[in-house]
């Protein structure tokens, strides 16, 4: 079980001291649409946030009495953010909408269906999740729903770029990154079936990790039971991949050529406690610039170092799902968690994107 100050490396609990506290009032979502809530939000800071300094390094990551801010609410499942031309691109997994927060700080859907069904069960994550800007600054969507990867056009029209592997329909493709090579990867776990593994509809055996580059569909990681986020290094040379249960880790591969991996090693274990997303579980990530890596996870947002030391690690009072660096020097952190949208200001950039509009 996860203690309130104490962190994981390398599979051991450490005890450690709080040494940074966020917290101001702030109201709780309301619940509300997404719809009902795309006017003006103001940003503030949120009760019960908190940041843990648990390694001196963190102070040149995160300043010391830095807070988080609250910037949209009212969601159903928030996922998957992307910074876009000068504003926040992010999905709601749950209420089947892609939403953006402008500069102007306005929340507003971009489309609805987003996930590609009109309806789908409640409670389940038929909408839309990851998403990565290609060459060509078009925006590529991974659709839950119908199971697949779109491109989408200025008027957000989807057009499929994939949709199968070996002529089998892929689970729920959901989290993308490109690599410094100009390939595409992603993770396709079963989240968007119902039944998941045990869902009759599903029809790749694996949950695996693809590479799509020049017209060709790899699956490069096969024997992960729960791939979730993905990122490269800055430099492209390592893989990180969070896997959400019922193990709960972030693995690391080394990259060679034509995308082939090897050396493939736990980086971080997470306390086990046998949950299924949406709850508390490895879940996306993002590498800054110095080739840190943020990581959702049991308790909060992880930041480690490439050799697996934690600085600290930001707490929410939601489930923080996925992150994402933003602003005009990438020195914002955006953070979709359940209901809503958080950000905080880092010292530290994220690494550039290979294609970034």
């Amino acid at each position: 079980m996860w203690c309130k100050d104490s962190v994981v490396r390398a599979g051991l609990m450490l005890a450690m001291p709080l040494a940074l506290t966020v917290a101001a009032c702030s109201a709780e979502p309301s619940g509300e649409s997404a719809e009902q809530t795309s006017a003006a939000v103001a940003a503030d800071a949120v009760e019960g946030a908190e940041v843990a300094r648990l390694d001196a390094g963190l102070d040149a990551v995160i300043a010391p009495g830095t807070q988080v801010e609250r910037v949209a609410t009212g969601y159903v499942f928030v996922e998957g953010p992307l910074w876009r031309n000068g504003e926040l691109w992010f999905s709601d997994l749950r209420g089947n909408t892609l939403n953006a927060i402008g500069a102007d700080g306005r929340a507003r859907v971009l489309m609805k269906q987003a996930g590609g069904l009109e309806s789908f069960p409640e409670g389940a994550y038929g909408g839309s999740n990851g998403m990565a800007i290609d060459q060509d600054g078009s925006v590529l969507l991974a659709q839950h729903g119908l199971r697949r990867i779109v491109r989408l056009d200025d008027q957000f029209q989807p057009t499929p770029v994939i949709e199968r592997f070996e002529g089998k329909r892929l689970n729920s493709p959901n989290d993308m990154t490109f690599h410094p090579d100009g390939s595409l990867w992603f993770t396709d776990p079963p989240f968007g079936l119902t039944g998941q593994d045990e869902d009759p509809a599903k029809e790749v055996a694996f949950n695996g990790v693809y590479r799509w580059a020049d017209g060709k569909l790899q699956a490069m990681i096969r024997d992960l039971p729960r791939p979730n986020g993905l990122a490269f290094s800055p430099d492209g040379k390592v893989l990180y991949v969070a896997n959400s249960g019922p193990d709960m880790f972030i693995m690391r591969y080394d990259v060679g050529a034509n995308g082939r991996l090897s050396n493939g090693r736990h980086f971080a274990d997470f306390p086990q406690r046998g949950a299924k997303p949406p709850a508390d579980v490895p879940d996306g990530l993002r590498v800054d610039s110095e080739g840190n890596v943020w990581a959702t996870g049991p308790g909060g947002i992880r930041i480690i170092t490439p050799d697996g030391r934690q600085l600290g690690q930001i707490r929410l009072p939601e489930v923080a799902a996925n992150l994402a660096f933003g602003g005009p020097d990438l020195k914002t952190l955006y953070i979709t968690a359940s209901t809503s949208v958080y950000r905080m200001p880092t010292l530290v950039a994220g690494a550039r994107p290979v294609y970034p509009k």
